[in-house]
């Protein structure tokens, strides 16, 4: 879905009542870029916003980080920044599971034709 905007604001722009296009999200960035497996990122940048709180909760450094979870410090690095690619998803939730957090996976079903996958935190 695409909407034009008229800026209001105190910029250049908005004096010279110039419009602004954009799109609506569909929730997925990984989707609306069109990269492949988007669900499948969505997960796994989800999983690693939830690693990377659980390091910060429980104040780790990344080597101390790194030998709880039997990766190098670099990697941990790598994990802090969102970069996640390198891990599956149950890796991922290894990690989280070694860092003192249960994960549950629940199946449901689902009104629409399609279901997702998404993570909760508690």
């Amino acid at each position: 879905m695409q909407r034009v905007f008229t800026s209001k604001g105190g910029n250049d722009m908005a004096k010279h009542g110039r419009k602004i296009d954009y799109e609506e999200s569909s929730g997925n960035v990984f989707a609306d870029l069109g990269l492949p497996n988007p669900e499948q990122e969505l997960l796994k940048a989800n999983l690693t916003v939830q690693i990377f709180r659980a390091i910060k909760a429980r104040k780790l450094t990344q080597a101390k980080t790194g030998k709880i979870l039997g990766i190098p410090q670099p990697h941990v690095s790598d994990l802090m920044r969102g970069r996640a690619r390198a891990f599956s998803t149950e890796r991922l939730m290894q990690f989280l599971a070694a860092l003192g957090h249960d994960v549950e996976i629940r199946v449901k079903k689902t009104r629409k034709e399609h279901g997702q996958v998404s993570v909760v935190a508690a």
